[in-house]
């Protein structure tokens, strides 16, 4: 049930799905839904936190690089899991986040936030680290947001160019190892400019 209903949200959102299709693609009586989840609310966040699991389950948060690990390997465990999450076609929470973003229903605002921050936590965690003492929560705020833009924008159009065969890519992204390389290259090549200009006392730093 829950496997059918994030398919379902996903491709539709929570407005424009129905039970009954949900129940259809299930293989389930529609009761079923009334019996187990008590509305097609809860159904909508059970259904979140099912593909949020599996998701990390699939594509853990480490990239599989140990924690003991130099910080710049610890990185690359982080961004290689999430270009991989976001592109991995069975990943359906991050989508039924996105049409969150785009036709919200709150229903989903706490969970999220319960789930996704601690994630987000270590990702900063791991910034302040290869940015230094010196550093300020602007600089790996900032520094933070540019590592997560770099990633889910290619593999948001990656998907979207999957999906829409007459859509042209000029540069399809079909080797994500060397695009999560790229990505690492990039950011702490950013992370020394930033240091080099605190260094040198550059105010907007």
């Amino acid at each position: 049930m829950l496997i059918a209903a994030s398919a379902v949200f996903m491709e539709k959102g929570f407005r424009n799905t129905t039970v009954a299709e949900i129940c259809k693609r299930a293989n389930a009586n529609v009761s079923a839904v009334n019996y187990y989840f008590g509305s097609k609310e809860a159904l909508y966040q059970e259904a979140w936190r099912h593909s949020f699991a599996e998701s990390l389950k699939a594509h853990p948060v480490d990239g599989g690089v140990s924690e003991t690990a130099p910080a710049a390997e610890r990185l690359r465990g982080h961004v290689k899991a999430l270009v991989e999450r976001i592109a991995d076609e069975n990943n359906r929470d991050f989508f039924i986040s996105w049409m969150e973003i785009v036709n919200p229903t709150g229903l989903l605002e706490e969970i999220i936030k319960s789930e996704l921050i601690p994630l987000r936590e270590k990702t900063l965690s791991l910034m302040r680290e290869l940015l230094g003492a010196e550093a300020t929560e602007k600089q790996v705020m900032f520094c933070e947001t540019c590592l997560v833009s770099m990633c889910v924008h290619p593999m948001l159009m990656r998907r979207v160019q999957k999906r829409a065969k007459d859509l042209e890519e000029p540069f399809p992204l079909h080797d994500l190892e060397a695009f999560v390389d790229h990505v690492v290259k990039f950011v702490l090549a950013g992370i020394a400019a930033i240091g080099n200009d605190s260094a040198m006392g550059d105010p907007s730093a």
